[in-house]
């Protein structure tokens, strides 16, 4: 990710990558060819000929030059950095997840609204052009009630970064993966009142897979299915369906472009405005940021809620499919 977030930072007007901190020489000279994440092929190679280099994130937040600070680390660092960055002055671009647990991510969002500061947590299906135009016709009000919806993501199980194969730093693949989803029934449907969940996990063999379903007050089912799927050669995938009583929203990654199957038994496809969902996040929280505007699009304790309600999905997980309440 952070060799993603650089690709977007130095395509924007008016924003200077001033500097970058990292323990891997090669990342640090600007190489991250060796570097791979679930969505494509080896990172780049950039030029930090002026880009000032540490080793020591301490030194960079303490850096006065540098107006943010953009996290692309372990999740279990997530907290105590993003807040020592915010007490330093600086505004914080953090990954997602945003935190651990609600507790961390708690202190993270109380950090943000005593300092002043701008935070906000890298939600990226908030930008992509499918989700986009989905929250777009959900918000136009003519559908009306959410009845049922499917979120959908899996990939196989990272052979990079051994740190996410440990649940006490990375969450574990659910945790790390479905978020994502979690957070978009989040952005789009509003809290669910309960929770239930199945799945298995198995570390070793590379699988982490759950089926839960979030329980809305008006009736409306959410159901997050996924995780990952064994290592290296299962494909990744992500989509929805979405049901109203105007019509059923559709999109897969894997060949169907987002539409609109109306009631009257019409189809639409949806209104997309490409761009790239990194490039378009990493823009939005400079706007912010230039603008002293806190990030309403991608509010940290929203992003905090989806840290809580993905930990009680996974409790729900282990209570095998026991429904439990969603205090967050």
């Amino acid at each position: 990710m952070g060799s993603t977030h650089l690709k977007a930072i130095q395509a924007l007007p008016g924003v200077e990558l001033a500097a970058v901190c990292s323990v891997d020489e090669a990342a640090l000279s600007g190489d991250f060819r060796h570097i791979q994440g679930n969505l494509g092929g080896p990172g780049e190679v950039y030029d930090f000929s002026s880009v000032r280099k540490y080793r020591d994130l301490d030194q960079a937040i303490a850096d006065p030059d540098l107006d943010a600070v953009d996290l692309c680390l372990p999740t279990h660092f997530h907290a105590d950095i993003a807040i020592a960055a915010m007490r330093a002055g600086k505004h914080v671009l953090v990954e997602k997840p945003m935190a651990l647990d609600g507790p961390d991510a708690d202190r993270m969002a109380a950090e943000s609204e005593r300092t002043g500061r701008i935070l906000m947590t890298a939600h990226v299906l908030r930008f992509f052009p499918a989700y986009v135009a989905l929250r777009e016709a959900l918000a136009a009000g003519q559908f009306g009630p959410l009845r049922s919806a499917v979120l959908r993501r899996r990939c196989a199980a990272p052979a990079w970064g051994g740190w996410l194969k440990k649940p006490e730093l990375s969450g574990g693949g659910v945790f790390d993966l479905l978020i994502h989803d979690v957070d978009i029934a989040l952005h789009l449907f509003g809290r669910p009142v309960s929770v239930e969940a199945s799945g298995y996990q198995d570390a070793a063999r590379g699988i982490d897979v759950i089926h839960a379903q979030f329980f809305y007050a008006n009736g409306g089912t959410v159901l997050v299915s996924g995780g990952w799927h064994h290592p290296k050669t299962y494909p990744f995938s992500m989509e929805y369906t979405v049901v109203t009583d105007g019509g059923t929203f559709e999109y897969s990654s894997a060949g169907r472009e987002p539409a609109l199957y109306r009631e009257d038994g019409t189809e639409e496809k949806l209104t997309i405005v490409e761009r790239d969902g990194y490039a378009a996040e990493v823009a939005y929280f400079v706007e912010c940021c230039q603008a002293g505007r806190a990030p309403a699009v991608c509010p940290p304790r929203e992003s905090a809620d989806s840290v809580k309600l993905t930990r009680f999905m996974l409790q729900a997980r282990e209570n095998n499919e026991k429904r439990i309440e969603c205090k967050l």
